[in-house]
């Protein structure tokens, strides 16, 4: 059963990344700034759902491919979704895990270009996780408990919450709602789970903070996306919480 959940789960998200590269390209703007219209070519973005959702390739004859690689999108969101349905297994929270997952990897993608993680993405994945979490829990042989997803959601974006106002120069308030996401995801497996994850998070920007600085690629005072790096953690504390809870 589980080796079967691991293929579906691989299938489900190579071609849900597939489908991401456009839209990455089309969030990664500067803050105040319309969505992209507009290939780098100066051309208008067409396709399914209003040109959202494909490759970021233009239909313009000459016109060179844009945004992310979408065989590298695609591959990396196969790899995830595989790894989480490997680690939940046949429990009804991995329909959730696998679902949230495509949008966890866009708002990466998005941040480590722009250094944005756009409302539009991050308040809809804090109220789907919960909403979706409610209804595994409603279901027999779930792992983890929706009250402390609720918890988690709270503590987690209160703790950002606090490092925000203590240091607003180096963190976005993006940063403080995708931690309530993030936070009820870890929250389902419980107190330990949620810590570790949200540790995990600081400590891979950390280190990423610490590579650049001795590479001399940037400053003590440089910026640098944390919404990769959270959503690292969040994917560590997951994929050790359902591997606890699959025993």
């Amino acid at each position: 059963m589980r080796a079967l959940i691991v293929l579906v789960a691989a299938l489900w998200g190579g071609g849900a990344g597939l489908l991401l590269p456009r839209a990455a390209h089309r969030f990664s703007v500067a803050a105040g700034e319309p969505w992209s219209e507009r290939c780098p070519g100066g051309h208008r973005i067409t396709g399914a759902f209003g040109g959202w959702v494909g490759r970021a390739r233009c239909v313009e004859t000459g016109c060179a491919p844009y945004g992310p690689s979408a065989a590298l999108v695609a591959t990396l969101t196969a790899v995830v979704c595989a790894v989480l349905g490997a680690a939940t297994g046949a429990r009804p929270e991995v329909v959730v895990w696998l679902a949230v997952a495509p949008f966890a990897v866009l708002l990466a993608l998005v941040d480590q270009r722009v250094q944005r993680l756009p409302d539009v993405l991050t308040l809809p994945l804090a109220a789907g996780i919960l909403v979706l979490l409610g209804a595994a829990a409603a279901l027999p042989a779930d792992g983890g408990s929706w009250g402390m997803a609720v918890l988690g959601a709270l503590v987690l974006g209160a703790g950002y919450l606090v490092l925000f106002l203590v240091n607003p120069s180096g963190m976005g308030f993006g940063d403080v709602k995708l931690a309530l996401g993030l936070g009820a995801a870890l929250g389902w497996y419980g107190w330990s789970v949620l810590f570790t994850g949200a540790l995990a998070g600081l400590a891979y920007g950390a280190l990423y903070g610490l590579s650049l600085i001795a590479l001399r690629r940037a400053s003590r005072k440089s910026a640098i996306p944390l919404g990769p790096f959270m959503i690292g953690g969040a994917f560590t504390g997951v994929v050790l919480g359902g591997m606890a809870a699959y025993g």
